[in-house]
């Protein structure tokens, strides 16, 4: 028997995993993992003190009782144990990357799954190299379906996550400018996102996509297996309701028209509820089903949140940003609002690079052009290029705190947007 083999019989005992020693569940596997500030080795005894079964160690002095079993590369064992795990479940399983939206496409998609079978799926935002194996480990024998978010910021990240999960099914949600500076370019977001279709085309997997996006369109056109949604001639119709703040979707079932009513804001999650609808519809879903499974859908941690305040009403989605999401984001607002009692707080858009400047210049052209003049910007990227918008710039958020506690927003709308590191959840106390 193999190390492998036999640490996934230890594994099938428990059914428990942690890489945390300060968050140890009783009886779980500890994995030592390493990052460029911690050494997971190091907590080894500390993690089987409380309660942990075993510990996974890839240092030799810190194998220090029976308790402990020595690897070559704890992250390894991880992932391989991970897939080890998958292959023995046999469960289907789709796979989710993209540059925006994965995380809302990846909740509706397990909702309207969840409406026929038992469904495992990504929690929060575990979608890497360690994340994705935490995912599939948390599956078992009474899985029906896993649904399985990845993520990237460099070229073979995205092979690599397939590599571990082996997904049967796939969804690219949109390619957009994110993580430009590990990418080094837009065509290296493509070439990343679509390893994706690269790997479902070797299985012969089935991949989901928006025939209304041309570069998916064109990433996909070679794949034998696709199913297409979209407002078009595609396999599975639908067109955006705008019910102001909310989007809704008509759609095209075999039995006839039915109306998909949602709790989400902006235009752009028009095409996340279509991909979740189609895919319910391609496992055979009941329509009157999936179109409860939307309308029970609330986002959270703040995406695309609304947030009712006294004279103010806040559209928080400052989970995440990037370019095209912001862009996105801001083209939403502007047409969904009035401009003279609207308001954006946008902070800084991250790891973009050398391609920083440019990109937060041309948005700050976008909001001129939509004509916003009620503006706050926050963060050193946007501070650089804001000369001469005639917009408030701050530093970073708390500065911006301090001014909106001089001068409150009394009445409005308000978008606010930004990179989660800005922090801007934190001018929510400081919005009447």
């Amino acid at each position: 028997m193999t190390k492998l083999e036999n640490l996934y019989q230890i594994f099938n005992k428990t059914g428990k995993v942690s890489t945390d020693s300060r968050k140890i569940i009783e009886g779980c596997l500890f994995f030592a993992l390493k990052g460029e500030n911690f050494n997971g080795n190091k907590y080894a005894a500390d993690a089987l003190k409380k309660g942990a079964a075993y510990a996974i160690v890839d240092e030799a002095e810190f194998a220090t009782s029976e308790k402990t079993i020595l690897v070559d590369d704890v992250l390894k064992c991880l992932q391989d144990l991970a897939h080890h795990h998958r292959k023995e479940l046999k469960l289907p399983i789709l796979g989710i990357t993209g540059s925006n939206g994965k995380t809302t496409t990846k909740e509706l998609i397990a909702a309207v799954l969840s409406k026929k079978f038992k469904v495992a799926f990504t929690q929060g935002n575990l979608n890497n190299h360690i994340g994705v194996p935490i995912t599939l480990l948390g599956m078992d024998k009474s899985t029906e379906f896993g649904v399985v978010e990845m993520g990237a910021n460099h070229p073979g990240e995205i092979k690599m996550l397939c590599e571990i999960a082996d997904p049967d099914f796939g969804i690219i949600t949109n390619i957009g400018k994110a993580h430009l500076e590990g990418f080094g370019s837009f065509e290296g977001v493509i070439k990343t996102k679509g390893e994706l279709y690269d790997y479902l085309g070797k299985k012969n997997g089935v991949v989901f996509y928006n025939s209304d996006n041309f570069i998916l369109e064109d990433l996909g056109k070679s794949l034998t297996k696709r199913v297409s949604f979209g407002t078009l001639g595609a396999d599975f119709n639908g067109e955006p309701i705008k019910s102001p703040p909310y989007i809704h979707v008509k759609t095209n079932f075999e039995k006839g028209v039915l109306y998909l009513n949602s709790k989400l804001i902006g235009d752009f999650n028009f095409e996340n509820i279509l991909a979740a609808a189609c895919i319910g519809n391609y496992f055979e879903i009941d329509p009157l089903k999936i179109q409860e499974a939307i309308k029970n859908y609330a986002p959270s941690n703040n995406r695309s949140q609304l947030i009712q305040k006294e004279g103010v009403r806040i559209i928080m989605d400052a989970y995440n940003a990037n370019p095209t999401s912001m862009k996105a984001s801001i083209t939403s607002f502007a047409t969904n609002n009035h401009k003279e009692d609207s308001y954006l707080i946008l902070g800084d858009m991250l790891e973009l690079g050398e391609f920083s400047k440019q990109e937060h210049f041309e948005m700050l052209r976008l909001i001129k052009e939509k004509s916003f003049e009620n503006v706050f910007l926050v963060g050193s990227e946007f501070l650089k290029v804001s000369s001469g918008f005639g917009f408030e710039a701050f530093n970073n958020v708390d500065e911006l705190c301090s001014y909106l506690e001089k001068k409150p927003i009394k009445n409005g709308n308000i978008l606010i947007k930004g990179s989660r590191g800005v922090k801007l959840e934190k001018v929510l106390e400081f919005l009447n």
